[in-house]
């Protein structure tokens, strides 16, 4: 555990004079990395790393404070941050690529594609299980937190058996659940493990190799230049996450990248290299309810289409994939641009001031 008082005046000052003196950008520093400073330092961030994409290049790149605190290793271009469920969207993006192969509809019932179901599980629809208005039981949640990570058949068989929480398309509620579910299905129609999909279909063809190399199990196995994850307690107390995915939670979390290559991503979406643009479209739709609305996390995530968080809004739309509460990749269609934000605080919650960086290259705030 490390105490860091960084709110106090004094904390604060030497906490944002060590963060002046670690920053890496791909050009001079500017007024954008002045206020990723004072972000840091307001929020508490250790480390962070930037990369911004628009018309089909990186413009902007940057590594900002320290990936381990415990040996004072900077972040630097090498650096492999967790991002957790941002692994949702390359799921959506491998459901999507198998939709276009004809091998599914994301309309299509579960039961389709896999047997042995409950009951009350076999008409729910892949659009359903992706955009959490499934009601699904969660198996990170509830009576004895149901998941096993040393053993998931009991995990599977405890979540089989638990009630449903909804009905389906009535409400949004964040689901790990139905994940799992289309990890299997991703699976059977491809004819692989869901991990070497992702990896033959989405990172080898664009070259992420730090992304590939990161591996899906988030801090199971030793990663080179992997970051830690830091969390701060009710008391202001500093802690290292310690926590690992399961093999059967990898198609909802688990992954670990770097900035530069998910920017890269972003492009490679935009450019039609993994899914044609109607695909695309359809993914980054809000799903709508019985009561024809659309619902996400909140008032700016106020949609989930496949795999991807939805900001419907009428002044600057986007679409985001967000993990742990600490990475946030953010598309605006309209302004072709694409902004990447790790950090390694759990609680840093980019996605609350990403738009605050996006003004940098607008004509005007959103």
């Amino acid at each position: 555990m490390v105490s860091l008082d960084l709110l106090s005046p004094i904390r604060l000052h030497l906490f944002t004079a060590t963060l002046c003196c670690l920053v890496s950008c791909s050009s001079a520093a500017d007024e954008l990395d002045g206020h990723i400073i004072k972000v840091m330092a307001d929020r508490q961030i250790p480390g962070l790393q930037l990369a911004v994409a628009r018309g089909g290049e990186i413009i902007k790149t940057g590594n900002y404070g320290l990936s381990n605190l415990q040996d004072s290793v900077a972040v630097s271009d090498k650096t492999r941050f967790p991002v957790n469920s941002m692994t949702k969207a390359f799921t959506g993006v491998a459901v999507m690529q198998l939709a276009e192969e004809g091998k599914l509809t994301v309309d299509d019932t579960i039961d389709k594609h896999v047997a042995d179901l409950p009951e009350a599980w076999r008409k729910l629809t892949i659009r359903q299980l992706m955009s959490h208005t499934s009601g699904l039981p969660n198996i990170l949640r509830g009576k004895a937190k149901l998941i096993k990570a040393d053993d998931p058949e009991s995990s599977w068989q405890a979540v089989r058996t638990a009630p449903m929480q909804f009905k389906a398309n009535t409400r949004f509620s964040y689901n790990q659940t139905g994940y799992i579910l289309i990890g299997k299905v991703i699976d059977k129609l491809s004819g692989q493990p869901f991990t070497q999909f992702i990896t033959e279909q989405q990172l080898q063809p664009l070259e992420m190799t730090k992304t590939a190399g990161g591996g899906f199990g988030y801090f199971e196995y030793v990663v080179p230049n992997q970051a830690r994850q830091y969390y701060y307690d009710s008391n202001g107390q500093l802690h290292t996450l310690h926590a690992e995915f399961a093999p059967f939670l990898r198609a909802a979390a688990g992954m670990t990248s770097n900035a530069t290559e998910l920017a890269h991503y972003s492009i490679a979406l935009r450019q039609g290299k993994l899914l044609e643009l109607a695909s695309l479209k359809a993914m980054w739709t809000a799903t709508t309810l019985g009561n024809g609305q659309t619902a996400g996390f909140n008032e700016l995530e106020n949609g989930y289409g496949i795999g991807w968080q939805v900001i419907g809004r009428e002044k600057r739309p986007a679409v985001s994939a967000s993990g742990g509460n600490a990475s946030t990749l953010i598309i605006y269609p309209e302004d072709d641009l694409a902004i990447v934000v790790l950090t390694n605080l759990v609680g840093a919650l980019p996605i609350n001031f990403v738009d605050d960086i996006a003004a940098f290259y607008l004509s005007e705030d959103i």
